[in-house]
């Protein structure tokens, strides 16, 4: 016997019947539709069932919106057939309930599959969130123990001020060794800092152009470890953050508004007018940290600065410091350690030459640890 049904907005194709199982009979109407739905969908719309009835039931299909053909046989007898056969499409929506629950358990396990993606182990999602948990947990610590140690520092640094203002007053040594005094409560506790190359290094009193690489907000804390008074370039909308923002005042970090072209040349011109009064420059060529970890291209200004005043060019790797503390994820402080490679100094009176060369000592750096 050739049955054709059609339920929602589904088609179903013609199948066959064969020996049938008796039902108990049921006397609800709402019942007849609902099984009758229960069965359509029992198999994700991939496996469907025929019923076949002795006679047609008008009011089923008057009712239940479904042409006369669609149910047929007795109210008092339902006949499930064992005959299958498999749809060619995706069976779309038979029942509500049964696909509102379909669904929510489909999204739970594309949840729970894609937190296990390239883990290994059904038992893999934990341990992931557990180390991001803990990443949150050591951020939130690294910003207290930071904060700390800032309000601490800045009191004796605003004592010595007046005195530093008289006797060093472009160098500002004194306030560099509490500078690094901060760095290192802060970040000794969660990193590991390895140092190449220090003999690199000038002499303190001598004044040059430090260039590096810049990945993190770590890098910072980083180079202030190294005990350096150099002057770093920052956003003019950092030095209204209390006591860090006061304290860059206090260290003679020079101000630069970002897009603004009278801004930049007031920048270099007082870089200029430090570096001849005895003070070190430090620039982040590549001018924001890197969103990916490569190298960006570099920006001339610190070299024409160098070449100008004739002043050596010192080039630093640091390695490590964007995976710690990516950009754009201040608030997590990854496991891990930090690398600081102080290269050979270059010298000479092309910016061209000079930004191209320590570009590729500090790309060389880079590719030599990756």
């Amino acid at each position: 016997m050739e049955l054709s049904f059609q339920f929602s907005h589904s088609n179903f194709y013609s199948c066959s019947s064969s020996s049938s199982l008796h039902h108990p009979s049921f006397d609800d109407d709402s019942f007849v539709a609902e099984y009758c739905s229960e069965q359509l969908a029992s198999l994700n719309g991939l496996r469907l069932g025929c019923f076949p009835l002795k006679q047609p039931i008008q009011r089923y299909s008057k009712k239940y919106g479904l042409p006369p053909e669609t149910i047929c046989g007795s109210r008092r007898l339902l006949c499930p057939t064992q005959s299958l056969f498999y749809h060619e499409e995706k069976f779309s929506r038979t029942c509500n309930s049964n696909e509102s629950r379909r669904r929510r358990k489909s999204s739970r396990d594309v949840a729970i599959r894609s937190e296990l993606t390239g883990t290994g182990s059904t038992g893999a999602s934990y341990p992931l969130s557990e180390i991001w948990l803990n990443s949150k947990v050591r951020g939130i610590c690294f910003y207290a123990v930071t904060a700390f140690a800032a309000i601490i520092l800045f009191v004796p640094m605003l004592l010595e001020h007046p005195f530093v203002l008289m006797f060093d007053r472009y160098r500002r040594k004194a306030h560099y060794i509490v500078a690094k005094a901060w760095a290192s409560v802060s970040v000794v506790p969660f990193i590991k800092i390895e140092y190449e190359g220090l003999e690199n290094l000038p002499p303190v009193d001598t004044p040059a152009m430090y260039v590096s690489n810049h990945q993190s907000f770590l890098d910072i804390y980083t180079l202030l470890t190294l005990g350096r008074s150099f002057k770093f370039i920052s956003k003019t909308s950092v030095f209204l953050y209390p006591i860090i923002g006061w304290a860059m005042f206090l260290l003679g970090v020079i101000p630069l508004k970002r897009m603004d072209s009278r801004s930049q040349l007031d920048c270099l011109k007082q870089c200029i007018t430090l570096i001849k009064k005895g003070a070190s420059i430090f620039f982040f060529p590549e001018g924001t940290r890197s969103k990916d970890g490569k190298l960006g291209p570099f920006k001339k200004g610190a070299f024409s600065v160098a070449a100008k005043t004739g002043v050596p060019v010192i080039p630093i790797t640091l390695v490590g410091t964007g995976e710690i503390m990516p950009a754009g994820m201040e608030g997590i402080l990854n496991p891990g350690s930090v690398k600081v490679i102080v290269h050979p100094t270059l010298t000479g009176n092309n910016p061209d030459e000079l930004c191209n060369e320590a570009r590729n000592v500090i790309a060389r750096g880079l590719i030599h640890q990756g």
